[in-house]
């Protein structure tokens, strides 16, 4: 996989680059979060329009067919803007799910408005108990005339809140098989509760009491939900990992600015050695999690499952690494200031903090790399 950036994937980022700087400024971003408001329509709609939510999509939808490269330069430019929308879930996981998985009918039905802004579509797969495992499901899903009928709980659905949608996990019968479902938000019997996470974004907690469902409502067959959630979270891993790789990008730049303009004994902090040996080692960091997030990127079109789990894991877990890493150095070489809620740096800490839980932390996923290599 060659990720030099094409002639269009500069422009790309460079339209990003701009929209982020003009339109998404880091007082607009912030006052939403503060005020619980961390989706914004207009900009969702923006996104629409500059090719971000259909970049994957086939054209036949209205998308743009591209791969994981593109995917990658557009992650990568996000990350560096702190986004706080729905791109991952909707435009990345959903996106994949019912674009590989989903039928005829739920392509139509659901991509085009995905690709257009106009639909969000979420996933709610973890429950109270599951902590990172997908395959822990107690939601059940009882046969009906008409289609199924869901109950359970499900926990940190992301977005939730401004999901039209959620792809849902539920036991099928008694057979055990775990389907995977689309539920509408407003469907009758599902509550949501949302609330804020540390780094600015919401999350929301399902409650499903006898949500009637059609038969149209499951995606392939009640054996392979399992298989069409980990296809979804695999391309979420390796979009945040392009995302982190942006956000480590933009916090050293910030962090580099500040080390040229603060004075010390008559001096910049940048003069001093031992903070320039800092800066060069956050810089080697970074440099490592945007060569891991390649190969996350590469690891979506490897055929062999083992292989692909593996690549995808240890990327995870060494991009977290490397966040941790910068995202301390960074508030550190601030001094008192990067522990206060006044500069930009402690919103990029936050986020690249709460990298490492998102769909698996990195003890999950060093476990995950074990299992792949026995397999």
């Amino acid at each position: 996989m060659d990720f030099t950036y094409s002639e269009e994937q500069q422009m790309m980022a460079d339209s990003l680059r701009r929209f982020v700087a003009t339109e998404y400024t880091f007082e607009r971003r912030r006052k939403r979060s503060r005020l619980g408001g961390a989706f914004e329509r207009a900009i969702w709609s923006s996104f629409g329009e500059l090719g971000v939510l259909g970049l994957t999509i086939e054209a036949d939808y209205g998308g743009f067919g591209e791969g994981a490269a593109s995917r990658l330069v557009v992650q990568r430019e996000l990350g560096r803007g702190l986004v706080l929308e729905p791109v991952v879930p909707c435009a990345v996981i959903a996106a994949a799910v019912i674009g590989e998985f989903g039928s005829d009918r739920q392509k139509a039905a659901w991509l085009p408005g995905i690709a257009s802004g106009e639909k969000i579509v979420s996933v709610a797969y973890l429950e109270p108990d599951s902590r990172y495992r997908p395959d822990a499901v107690r939601t059940i899903a009882e046969r009906s005339d008409d289609g199924y009928l869901l109950n359970g709980q499900k926990s940190l659905a992301w977005h939730g809140e401004a999901a039209d949608a959620l792809l849902v996990t539920a036991l099928v019968g008694r057979s055990g098989d775990i389907g995977l479902f689309i539920v509408p938000r407003d469907a009758q019997g599902v509550a949501v509760t949302g609330y804020p996470t540390i780094d600015g974004l919401r999350a929301a907690d399902l409650t499903l009491d006898n949500v009637t469902v059609g038969a149209d409502a499951l995606i392939c067959g009640p054996a392979d939900g399992l298989d069409a959630l980990q296809h979804g979270i695999d391309h979420g891993i390796a979009a945040l990992c392009a995302e982190a790789a942006g956000a480590m990008e933009c916090l050293i730049d910030i962090t580099a600015e500040f080390l040229r303009t603060r004075q010390q004994f008559g001096q910049p902090l940048g003069k001093f050695q031992a903070l320039q040996h800092r800066m060069a080692d956050m810089l080697v960091q970074k440099e490592l999690a945007l060569s891991m997030a390649y190969v996350a990127a590469q690891a979506l079109d490897e055929p062999n499952a083992a292989q692909r789990a593996r690549m995808l894991s240890a990327a995870k877990v060494m991009v977290a690494k490397a966040g941790r890493y910068v995202g301390q150095q960074a508030v550190q070489l601030h001094g008192g200031m990067g522990m206060t809620d006044e500069l930009e740096v402690g919103d990029y800490f936050k986020r690249l903090t709460m990298f490492d839980p998102l769909f698996g932390d990195s003890d999950y996923h060093v476990a995950r790399y074990s299992d792949a290599m026995a397999s």
